[in-house]
């Protein structure tokens, strides 16, 4: 299973060859098709493509661009969509044999945002079932016998090996920013309702909508043009900032944020965040540590619990339509899904409302270290994919951002293992724009 070392393939670095008549969207996508024969047959990141329409949409595109009216910025962008997300004329299975061949004939709201914009759809991205722990067999494009992580473990792997330049995928646990630290490519996880999430299989309250991406300008490009036209989930503001890719903006104050993960963070790892810690130290930028910051201290303390927090709130918010889905079709569902299930049933409204505090607790917490710092700075992951693909890895990074409702961002600056790892900066909730700015100065910095 020996492949070529994955190369990223940006979307938007093409699009002055593409006003220029230089370059078409439909020459992209055939790059693109390249990349997919040669990873594909290994990676196994679709489970469904629809290679002919693409071509069609692509065509249509490049008449655009031909006769300079594109429709938007990433008009002809070839992209793929977690097999969470409803599209009208491909089946949304949902990682599940419940859903197999299943198509609701209609497109979810990103999805119809998307189609608005130009964009390609070229197929259904492989997600582990409902979005859960059980993977689907897709492997990691820089080592196939390591996971791609999960659940949006087909659009990580797509985007991680130059198949496609973006992909959305959801995270409410960690299934955007573990993915794509470990397979090599960016992750926008919004702020919580930033992005339109009707038509998704993703109603928890927590989830959100996010691309993986080739660049760090493309998440934004093509969270800004969904939300654009979508707007964001009921009773949200949406995604809030400059229709602009924020310019770098250095940050004054950036708190570092251990979380759960630090103890399980392997050694490499840690150096390699020690090394971003110093850069930072070195460019004048003052880091704030918990032993020394009583709110970053406070806010430790109450994401301790978060991940267990978390997995409880999931499997509350769970129960329906899981049980619908036992009482049609029990051996439909795997052995760990019906466990779940069973446990979660036997907590009660007061459990969940516990929960929720201790959330809006966390939430509180954070919103006074947020007014004192530009960022908090972390690692995507606890270091490099691990060994197997029966599992997605150690969610403990990934969780604080969830829990907190607030952005986040994994940028592929990092290694371990000579394999790629993220390094995460979090956000105040719709401040999503100058996490970018702050993310845009940072990639520069560590790239000298």
């Amino acid at each position: 299973m020996s492949l070529p070392v994955p190369v990223r393939r940006s979307y938007a670095a093409c699009v002055p060859a593409f006003a220029e008549h230089r370059d078409t969207p439909r020459e992209f996508l055939e790059r693109c098709l390249e990349d997919l024969s040669v990873f594909e047959p290994t990676v196994g990141a679709f489970v469904h493509l629809d290679i002919p329409a693409a071509r069609d949409a692509a065509d249509a595109a490049t008449a655009r661009w031909r006769d300079a009216r594109p429709l938007s910025r990433i008009d002809g962008m070839p992209v793929g969509l977690k097999d969470l997300i409803e599209t009208a004329n491909m089946p949304t299975q949902c990682g599940s044999a419940v859903f197999e061949g299943a198509c609701s004939g209609r497109d979810a709201a990103s999805v119809m945002a998307l189609r608005a914009a130009g964009a390609v759809i070229l197929g259904k991205t492989v997600t582990t079932e409902f979005a859960a722990r059980v993977a689907r067999g897709t492997r990691n494009p820089w080592d196939p016998a390591r996971t791609p992580g999960g659940s949006s473990s087909g659009s990580a792997a797509a985007v991680g090996c130059g198949m496609l330049p973006a992909a959305l995928g959801t995270q409410v646990i960690g299934s955007l920013l573990r993915p794509a630290s470990y397979c090599g490519a960016y992750a926008f996880k919004p702020t919580v309702g930033a992005i339109n999430r009707g038509g998704s299989h993703d109603g928890l309250s927590q989830s959100a909508h996010g691309p993986i991406s080739a660049t760090l300008a493309e998440a934004w490009i093509v969270a800004r043009e969904i939300a654009d036209r979508a707007g964001g989930d009921p009773g949200s503001p949406g995604l809030l900032g400059p229709h602009a890719v924020p310019a770098a903006r250095a940050p004054v104050r950036i708190g570092l944020l251990e979380t759960a993960g630090w103890g399980a963070a392997e050694p490499a790892a840690r150096a390699a965040l020690d090394a971003v810690l110093e850069a930072l130290a070195t460019a004048g930028v003052t880091v704030l540590r918990r032993q020394y910051h009583a709110g970053l201290d406070r806010l430790e303390h109450l994401l301790e619990r978060a991940t267990p927090a978390s997995l409880a709130l999931v499997d509350y918010e769970s129960v329906w339509p899981l049980n619908a889905y036992r009482a049609r079709d029990p051996g439909k569902l795997s052995a760990f899904l019906r466990e779940r299930l069973s446990g979660a049933e036997r907590m009660t409204p007061a459990d969940y409302r516990a929960l929720l505090a201790a959330r809006e607790a966390a939430r509180g917490a954070h919103a006074v270290v947020a007014a004192d710092v530009d960022a908090l700075v972390t690692l995507s992951a606890t270091g490099a994919a691990p060994v197997g693909i029966e599992s997605t890895g150690d969610t403990a990074f990934n969780v604080p951002a969830s829990w907190l409702g607030a952005p986040a961002l994994s940028l592929p600056l990092l290694e371990a293992q000579g394999l790629p790892l993220g390094v995460q900066l979090v956000g105040a909730p719709h401040r999503d724009a100058d996490l970018f700015s702050t993310a845009a100065w940072l990639e520069a910095l560590l790239a000298v």
